[in-house]
């Protein structure tokens, strides 16, 4: 004997009700076949809002009811029966008895629960009929059975219990002589010991196959459903989650307190009794392998089974220092609840008696506020406690396995893995038998922190990054190439997912949550939504996607500005803009700080050198215990591309240009000739080397003219540099005369620093450099005499992006 339960997707429609023929048919072939339905999908819900209509005198009722009936009679229309089919005549019978138990509920305006229940069993009646008469339709062996003929109950309406002495001898009375090979059965409904139509309240159809498998003690229970299995978490929340194969009876009854759909505890408890197994399977995927709930243990690499969450939680808080060393107020605060009915989902208490939080059904909230501040009204008014404190919009996520008590540190992953990506926690709790591991958090963090958590337990240790990039022009332009083209990569060899999930420029911006096809993002962006810097940034954050981090690759100081709301949001910055750590010396502190507070990678390895390690290197100079006496540098790839290229014949305004057109200066290229970019540069060095200075510190000798410096535009600088080509010339000539290159040359020395354009002899490091190479040297107390240099290309479009990349892999491997 096999016993199969089909949920109400299941025979919601022709289409699923000709699948599960299907799978009857295939088992009827072996053996007996008992097959529980559900009422059709969406129909006990519009039974019990057509009875609600009908109890308020609301004429709207008989919408509802007509909106039942075509339900069924489309089903029957497409499932091909004949007209003159006596099943036409049953459903019509049965829906006239509906809409004359309606209007009497109309007509007396009153819905007591014993009503309610003979109202909503009319649901699987109508299914259970429907395709028992389909089968024999088909020339199947089959039959419908009333399970109220079978199921003997109390009186205890929406949630009678059930009597199995005289259940079970009715079950196997029964089958011992039944003849069809298929029977069906509507789940759901029963009657009391004196013939009253009752129901079994929730999960009612699972429990009635619980009922019928255990009092026939088959091998197995199926519930067949619309996902195949119970999942390692909700898979409609997280992409990655898969069906569990195997899991034990503990684990699938926490899983499903804590708001996995597929099974409800308290009606499979006929079988757990017996041992009898379960097997969830999928009525739209009859070949995949589902969930098997048992009593045999289950071997997994992972300690944790699943990861599941109920949302619409309150979070009711009693505190106060009157509490401590007294007896009684747990006593008298869940007493309070019972008395009101409402079901306590979470219990935390501080070892301090300080204070007790419990989690209830939001619902819940205002109710049992003024039911325990009725309670301890004496309490509060003597200061002893306080006034009840109620959060609401708030979620539990738990983490599930039986094997969790055998491994260390699954706690500390869950909270380190919450914490870096910003979701607070408000409450924990974790029983003694550590198979559940609780938190409350915010329940718009929900989704971030299940693939957070899924992430760390599940899957191939793959971290998955959301980058978020303002500025696409030149450099950010490659930059997304570069990640188009390595992105296989990073996943199979450094097993980083790396997702760019929103792209701006200075017009456009667009977001996925699921990451931008690259493909073809500049179409994208040009019918994208108008870009604001304070959109973009709010947009980033109620995406709340873990691993966001946002990419700088402007010049721009607004940009900039945004920084600290970044990092506030646990979203990481990786920047290719000077402005913020080149700002006071307090702003470039706080962000440091803001940082690590939040467990913000706050990254800039571009804002010197472009694409060469120079930060980086110097930071484990640092951390190592090294100390810098001094740095000499050439800085600025667009100077040394420029004074490489100009000499007694060429102009200086067409080298600069050249040096603009190929996109080694800024968008205004005074910002590199007047000095101001490499000062910024050996500031943030001299910061990065421990140092307190500010960029008014710096001493920053100008080369250009007076013209120069006073342009109002960069239209009117370039009209200065054709005007004064004499006095660049000038500069040459005098560096020419003495074997000289011309360098722009960045110190640091004793605390201070200087920029200048300097006249570098041919025995010197710096002469011999080319293009738009950069170099620094470190003097440290390791290296006193020999310095450690670094040198290489250090501006372009390419190895800035690639520096920008190199800092985003630097968090992926983090």
């Amino acid at each position: 004997m096999k016993v199969l339960k089909f949920g109400g997707t299941s025979v919601g429609s022709s289409k699923n009700i000709n699948n599960v023929i299907s799978i009857l048919e295939n088992y009827a072939k072996k053996d007996r076949v008992v097959c529980v339905v559900s009422a059709v999908g969406g129909i006990t819900d519009k039974l019990l809002l057509a009875g609600k209509q009908a109890q308020n005198k609301d004429t709207t009722y008989i919408d509802t009811f007509n909106l039942i009936k075509d339900i069924h009679f489309n089903i029957i229309n497409e499932l091909n029966f004949d007209k003159s089919s006596s099943i036409i005549a049953f459903i019509d019978e049965k829906l006239n008895a509906l809409k004359s138990l309606l209007d009497g509920i109309f007509l007396i305006n009153e819905l007591s629960p014993k009503t309610s229940d003979k109202l909503v069993s009319f649901g699987e009646l109508l299914s259970s009929y429907i395709i028992a008469e389909t089968m024999k339709n088909r020339g199947l062996s089959s039959d419908c059975k009333n399970s109220q003929e079978l199921i003997v109950t109390n009186s205890n309406f929406t949630k009678a219990e059930v009597d199995y002495t005289v259940t079970n001898k009715n079950l196997q009375t029964y089958f011992n002589t039944a003849l069809q090979q298929i029977t069906i059965l509507p789940g759901f409904i029963a009657k009391s010991k004196i013939g009253e139509q009752t129901t079994l309240g929730r999960g009612g159809s699972d429990f009635t196959a619980a009922i019928v498998a255990a009092a026939l003690k088959v091998e197995q229970l199926e519930i067949w459903t619309d996902v195949s299995g119970m999942f390692t978490t909700n898979p409609k929340l997280v992409k990655q989650a898969y069906p569990i194969e195997k899991i034990s009876y503990q684990e699938a009854m926490e899983l499903s307190h804590f708001g996995a759909k597929v099974l409800y505890p308290p009606t499979v408890q006929p079988v757990l009794d017996l041992n009898i197994p379960i097997h969830i399977k999928n009525t739209l995927e009859p070949e995949a392998a589902g969930t098997v709930i048992s009593n045999e243990e289950t071997r997994s690499s992972s300690p944790v089974k699943g990861i599941s969450n109920i949302g619409n939680i309150a979070l009711i808080t009693l505190q106060g220092s009157g509490m401590i060393g007294i007896p009684g107020f747990s006593k008298r605060l869940f007493e309070t609840l019972s008395q009101e009915k409402i079901n306590v989902i979470l219990i935390t208490q501080a070892s301090s008696e300080h204070s007790i939080c419990l989690g209830i059904d939001e619902n819940d909230a205002e109710l049992a506020q003024t039911a325990i501040d009725a309670t301890f009204e004496n309490e509060i008014a003597l200061h002893k406690i306080d006034p009840i404190i109620v959060e609401k919009d708030l979620s539990i996520i738990a983490l599930v396995g039986d094997n969790m008590k055998n491994h260390q540190g699954i706690s500390g992953k869950m909270f380190s893995s919450l914490g870096k990506n910003n979701i607070n926690i408000r409450a924990i709790a974790q029983g003694a038998s550590e198979k559940n591991i609780s938190a409350v958090i915010l329940q718009s963090d929900v989704k971030k922190a299940l693939n957070t958590l899924h992430e760390q337990f599940f899957e191939t240790k793959t971290k998955q990054l959301n980058i978020f990039i303002t500025g696409v022009g030149n450099v950010g332009e490659k930059l997304v190439e570069q990640i188009k083209q390595q992105r296989k990569y990073l996943k199979e060899n450094l097993k980083i997912n790396l997702r760019i999930a929103g792209l701006s420029n200075s017009r456009k911006m667009i977001f996925s949550e699921e990451g931008i096809d690259l493909s073809n993002w500049k179409e994208q962006l040009e019918n994208g939504e108008q870009a604001t810097l304070d959109g973009f940034f709010e947009n980033t954050k109620t995406l709340n996607l873990r691993n966001s981090i946002f990419v700088d690759v402007t010049a721009n100081k607004d940009v900039a500005g945004l920084y600290e709301k970044y990092l506030r949001q646990s979203i990481g910055v990786v920047a290719c803009n000077k402005i913020a750590c080149s700002s006071d010396y307090e702003n470039y502190k706080l962000l440091k700080r803001l940082s690590l507070k939040y467990n913000a990678p706050y990254l800039f390895e571009t804002n010197v050198g472009a694409g060469l390690p120079i930060i980086d290197t110097l930071s484990n100079l640092i951390a190592s215990g090294d100390k810098i006496t001094s740095i000499h540098a050439v800085l600025s790839g667009s100077l040394n591309f420029v004074f490489n290229n100009f000499n007694d014949t060429t102009k200086f305004y067409d080298v600069v240009k050249q040096a603009a057109a190929e996109g080694y200066t800024e968008p205004d290229p005074r910002i590199d000739l007047s000095g101001v970019d490499v000062a910024r540069k050996i500031l943030i060095l001299a910061r990065e080397s421990g140092v307190e200075m500010n960029l008014e510190n710096i001493e920053n000798t100008p080369f250009l003219s007076d013209s120069g410096m006073k342009s109002d535009s960069v239209d009117d600088f370039y009209q200065t540099l054709i005007k004064d080509e004499a006095h660049y010339q000038g500069l040459y000539a005098s560096a020419k005369a003495k074997d000289c290159q011309l360098k722009y040359v960045a110190q640091f020395n004793d605390g201070k620093a200087s920029v200048s354009l300097q006249e570098i002899p041919n025995d010197h490091p710096f002469y011999n450099l080319k293009g738009k190479d950069n170099i620094v040297m470190f003097y440290t107390q390791r290296y006193p005499e020999q310095p450690m240099i670094i040198k290489g290309a250090g501006a372009g479009a390419d190895v800035t992006a690639s520096g920008l990349f190199a800092d985003i892999i630097r968090i992926g491997n983090d």
